[in-house]
């Protein structure tokens, strides 16, 4: 009877395992995915490098101007899950991504998987890129190709368990990553449309804007979009800004568009913490991309905070 019991539990255990791999299996670009990787354009991919961020993270931590282009990584980032460290993404061949293809990249930006088939953490913010245009990821590929190599090797990150087990991530993926807009039912409105874009994927404005689901670890809790929660590195709270109360209602198009240009605010307050990084790349923009934000951050359903 207790061999029949060892059996079955050593079955069970293997079956379960089993499932747990395939479940989990690091995705590879889909057809469609591939089909719509071009030859890139770098002129148009600075435009994606500035929406994107890319200098707030992989740069020197405060880095500003052309610094912001040498993007040798390093940065930690202290989370409730351990310390994540930016790798460096400047096209230096041994450190960098200067041996990849865009189809790698393309991976990594869509899917979270790296060239070695491995699982990227969601501290690299592909659930909102996911969402990008593959003419978008090319274009910024081919952008990045441009910058300076920086000759600096990757530090690990700083996790504990169970967070190592990237293995485990692909549960993750299966439940929260989806490349469906974030919100629905807006204006029928291609400034929206552009806007909606620009800050649900290449902008991850949901990233630190939204509140998490499962106690923090899971994706965003897109029935609060935008309304606000605590800073992704533990530090006091990001704020609401749809145009509900405790957010930006009193704010007008105009008003939200001269901040991310100035980072001056309607009473003349100036841009701090973690915004600041954020706002200088929004600055980059064309000013029409600046509109389109501010119009669909109006668009978005307005959720109470106070």
């Amino acid at each position: 009877m207790l061999k029949k019991l060892l059996a079955t539990a050593v079955f069970s255990g293997a079956v379960a395992f089993a499932i747990f791999w395939y479940l989990t299996i690091p995705a590879q670009l889909s057809p469609d995915q591939s089909a719509g990787l071009v030859e890139g354009d770098p002129v148009a991919g600075e435009r994606v490098f500035w929406i994107g961020g890319c200098g707030s993270c992989h740069a020197e931590k405060g880095a500003k101007g052309e610094d912001k282009k040498l993007l040798g990584g390093g940065h930690r980032l202290d989370t409730p899950a351990g310390i994540f460290v930016t790798p460096n993404i400047s096209p230096d061949p041994d450190n960098g991504i200067g041996n990849w293809t865009v189809s790698q990249f393309a991976n990594a930006m869509l899917n979270g998987v790296s060239p070695a088939g491995e699982h990227y953490y969601p501290a690299f913010p592909y659930s909102s890129y996911t969402r990008m245009s593959p003419k978008d990821i090319s274009d910024l590929f081919a952008y990045l190709k441009t910058l300076p190599a920086v000759v600096k090797s990757n530090q690990p990150n700083e996790l504990a368990l169970p967070f190592k087990l990237r293995r485990g991530i692909g549960l993750w993926k299966s439940v929260f990553l989806s490349s469906s807009p974030a919100t629905k039912g807006l204006p029928d409105n291609e400034q929206v449309k552009t806007g909606q874009y620009l800050a649900e994927g290449p902008g991850h404005c949901g990233e630190c804007h939204t509140p998490r689901t499962v106690f923090g670890f899971g994706g965003g809790d897109n029935s609060r979009w935008l309304s606000g929660g605590p800073a992704p590195e533990g530090d006091g709270r990001i704020p609401n800004i749809t145009s509900g109360e405790g957010g930006v209602a009193s704010w007008s198009p105009s008003d939200l568009a001269g901040y991310f240009e100035s980072g001056f605010t309607p009473v003349f307050d100036s841009v701090g913490g973690s915004m600041v990084s954020v706002q200088e790349n929004l600055s980059m923009l064309p000013p029409e991309d600046r509109a389109a934000i501010a119009a669909y951050l109006k668009a978005v359903p307005a959720i109470n905070t106070k």
